[in-house]
């Protein structure tokens, strides 16, 4: 696949994200009218300078209106969009494409998610018309993420004992993150031993390997780069971006093994050759990646070229990935601190590289961040679909 990419075109100078977690006393309106409001409060930006609005939610609205009515918005473009977990990096990508080609000066990219008020522990998504041959097979979640711990072990040789081991790292990991995080769905450090034992959803998944349901909302304002420092003296550059649909055919490909995201790897690729990205190991100051389940983590290492294949999970036992190794992964906490609403993760996971990058990330600051990734996984192993982005504190050298 090829494609040219934006890389320094647009810049991110303003965001907000609410506190995710169990809103009972908030609708999907307010989420949606607080990440606005504070992304709009730091920077002397006014909705009016707002020229489009991108809104990325899965269940929680229909149409432009979902978020022009809360917004009081006057006749101004509101697309919403969806595409499973990467929907608010999608509502991200769009508004990003909509200010590089010239068709706005600022656009707006806000996600929203309302789920605890489902009733539902998971997440739900309405079945789909077909004529009888969908290649996705009926399960859940925990289910179908279940099957990468046995795959992974027996295509690598690797001890299941070693492997339940990492999976509980991932999770720890994770978790003393988040602890940091006064956003955070989660705000405490889980013991391994906890982790380890808790009671088991499906295969070796425990509760601990789970992420959770929640609610929430966050908000970016995109401007032309050479704009940028008109609205803030810490812009956050777009360096690459990368969406990909693969052809759901995992689930009755003989040939899928379930311990690649393909996916993944492609918009890895993508991305990385957008951004001028040779070693994304070494070149990353830090890294949010789509932890849905603890196995899912420790696969993607080595599908975003962190770990070489069949080593993840030792680099993961090493520390590599904690705050203090060689690449941080998920300092804010991920999706097992923070839940998953859909619409609002991608922007979520933005928004802690925008804290980063600007050295506003308080107790979890890393030294000096310049370059970021953040990644989505929508859909189940061998039908997904994959986005990532690269963002930088700096233009590239010309």
């Amino acid at each position: 696949m090829a494609s040219r990419g934006i890389r320094d075109r647009v810049a991110v100078v303003a965001m907000g994200c609410t506190t995710f977690g169990e809103h009972w006393d908030r609708s999907v309106d307010d989420l949606l009218v607080d990440a606005v409001t504070e992304c709009l409060s730091g920077d002397a930006l006014t909705p009016e300078e707002i020229d489009a609005y991108w809104l990325g939610t899965m269940t929680s609205g229909l149409s432009g209106l979902t978020l022009s009515r809360p917004l009081a918005i006057d006749n101004k473009p509101v697309s919403r969009v969806e595409n499973f977990c990467a929907t608010g990096s999608e509502a991200f990508r769009n508004a990003c494409y909509a200010v590089a080609c010239g068709a706005y000066d600022t656009a707006m990219a806000v996600g929203v998610e309302k789920l605890k008020d489902s009733g539902y522990s998971g997440l739900v998504r309405p079945a789909m018309a077909s004529d009888g041959t969908s290649a996705e097979l009926t399960s859940t979640a925990p289910a179908a993420f279940s099957l990468l711990d046995p795959a992974y072990c027996a295509k690598y040789g690797v001890d299941p004992a070693a492997m339940r081991e990492a999976m509980t790292h991932v999770a720890w990991k994770n978790h003393v993150n988040g602890a940091r995080n006064p956003r955070a769905q989660f705000r405490k450090a889980v013991p391994k031993e906890k982790i380890a034992g808790s009671p088991l959803i499906a295969g070796r998944l425990g509760v601990f390997d789970c992420s959770g349901v929640s609610d929430g909302a966050a908000a970016a304002v995109i401007v032309r780069a050479e704009d940028a420092h008109r609205y803030t003296d810490r812009p956050m550059f777009v360096k690459g971006l990368s969406l990909i649909a693969g052809p759901g055919s995992g689930p009755v490909d003989p040939g899928y093994d379930y311990t690649t995201f393909p996916e993944v790897v492609a918009s890895a690729a993508d991305a990385y050759a957008q951004a001028g990205i040779t070693d994304a190991a070494s070149q990353l100051s830090l890294a949010e990646v789509h932890d849905c389940f603890t196995p899912t983590e420790i696969v993607l290492m080595e599908d975003l070229g962190f770990s070489p294949r069949g080593e993840a999970w030792k680099h993961v036992l090493d520390g590599a990935f904690d705050l203090d190794g060689r690449l941080p992964v998920n300092p804010d906490g991920g999706l097992k601190s923070f839940g998953h609403p859909v619409g609002a993760s991608g922007l979520r996971m933005l928004f802690e590289c925008w804290l980063q990058l600007r050295g506003e990330a308080g107790e979890r600051q890393l030294d000096n961040p310049t370059l970021g990734l953040t990644h989505n996984l929508g859909g189940r192993p061998g039908a997904c679909v994959s986005f990532v982005s690269i963002v930088g504190k700096e233009l590239s050298a010309a």
